[in-house]
């Protein structure tokens, strides 16, 4: 019957307290070594066996191959992608490699290639770049509406904070409204170009131009409110039509 080694070393150190028996002795009686006897009477709990260090895979010299085929098959359509014999006839013609079994093979192909995919994904989301932009002084400007807190008469209530800043400069002009409404959407334009002292001469970008426009068509096409259009007459915007760009900022141009 199997006894653990917990119990053996208990065994050993009563043995030795009860029996006084020496070190050669207890190797004899309990059929260990020495140096087991040594760990029972110096340690209450028996040392944790070595693990053996991992046995290096038969693939180990042409992993590097394989990974290198598995990239291929990335962009290869599905009926060109390398199979476990066409990888094992390319080990062998290529490198000379014989010594794999076709399961080995398979389990290293089944694990790595998910692995390769994922990494080409990551590499390709993650790849660093920039969209240099050029900027001339009172050209460009950007409008939007932001939730804005306050506290009014004690009490603390929900605003929307309009606010059009020059793309050049930096220099912005904020006005605080109860509502994202049409009103306050010509009104705050107004007040900045005033303050500003003039208009954009190329065009302004916007972030949600809802208050302007009446209908959303098919695509990008937009039916612009009256007031809207209006607006755009006396300050000489063009039509609300081509405010809608690919980017996520929709831009308008003013003359």
């Amino acid at each position: 019957m199997h006894r653990s080694r917990e119990w053996l070393f208990e065994r050993i150190r009563r043995a030795k307290r009860e029996q006084g028996l020496s070190g050669r002795e207890l190797a004899v009686r309990f059929k260990v070594s020495r140096n087991t006897v040594k760990k029972a009477l110096e340690s209450p709990v028996p040392p944790k066996r070595k693990s053996p260090p991992p046995r290096k895979s038969v693939l180990e010299p042409v992993k590097g191959f394989i990974d290198a085929m598995l990239r291929e098959d990335l962009d290869a359509p599905a009926k060109q992608k390398h199979t476990i014999p066409r990888i094992m006839e390319r080990l062998a013609a290529e490198h000379d490699f014989e010594q794999a079994r076709p399961t080995t093979v398979w389990d290293y192909v089944s694990k790595r290639r998910p692995e390769i995919r994922a990494e080409a994904l990551e590499g390709r989301r993650h790849l660093d770049g920039m969209v240099p932009q050029a900027k001339r002084p009172g050209e460009e400007a950007e409008v939007d509406f932001a939730d804005f807190w306050l506290d009014l008469a004690g009490q603390r209530r929900k605003c929307v904070l309009f606010t059009l800043r020059l793309s050049y400069s930096g220099k912005a002009v904020h006005r605080v409204y109860a509502t994202a409404s049409q009103e306050a959407f010509l009104e705050g334009h107004v007040e900045a170009f005033t303050v500003l002292g003039g208009v954009p001469s190329v065009h302004i970008r916007y972030d949600n131009l809802k208050p302007a426009v009446k209908q959303v068509l098919f695509g990008r096409s937009r039916l612009e409110s009256a007031r809207w259009a209006s607006f755009k007459s006396w300050y000489v915007h063009v039509p609300v039509s081509s405010l809608i760009p690919s980017s996520p900022l929709m831009a308008s141009a003013v003359a």
